[in-house]
């Protein structure tokens, strides 16, 4: 079993965001002894050297940004949720629960799946930071995936 440790960049709307049940800190490791390290960290926040491997999890590149400032590892455009759903969302609170029931299905697809395999594995060689660029720190897709990543790894 895996545990993920969700880190952020230590602001209160960050705190808010992930709540007590999912801020790092002191606890007691898994019976392996395994410690899987997942941050998420907004695309317009400066990359830090705690991020590890860099992941942007959005389908569209994020305005404003360079591909200098964002410093991303790589760009896993396929696991942003579709066109149409992200418009259908359009981050709107109310519409989170349904949005989630609908991104999941679609990221149940295989290649989508492999994906996401992938990014586990890497998490556990070493700290995985997904990108996106969402305002709302609590209602984008970078949590879905981490729901997701939570399931793959056994946390």
């Amino acid at each position: 079993m895996h545990k993920i440790l969700l880190a952020h960049d230590g602001s209160p709307a960050a705190q808010r965001a992930l709540g007590p049940s999912r801020t790092p800190g002191p606890g007691p490791d898994d019976r392996e002894g395994v410690r899987v390290s997942v941050r998420l960290r907004r695309a317009y926040e400066a990359p830090g050297p705690e991020d590890g491997y860099r992941v942007l999890v959005d389908r569209v590149w994020p305005r404003g940004r360079s591909r200098e400032a964002l410093r991303v590892d790589a760009w896993e455009r396929e696991l942003g949720p579709s066109t149409e759903l992200r418009r259908w969302f359009g981050h709107d609170p109310a519409r989170w629960d349904e949005f989630r029931t609908r991104y999941r299905a679609e990221l149940a697809d295989p290649a989508r799946g492999a994906t996401l395999d992938a990014l586990a594995d890497r998490a556990r060689r070493g700290t995985l930071t997904l990108v996106y660029g969402a305002r709302d720190e609590a209602h984008n897709q970078a949590r879905v995936i981490i729901e997701e990543l939570d399931h793959r790894l056994g946390a």
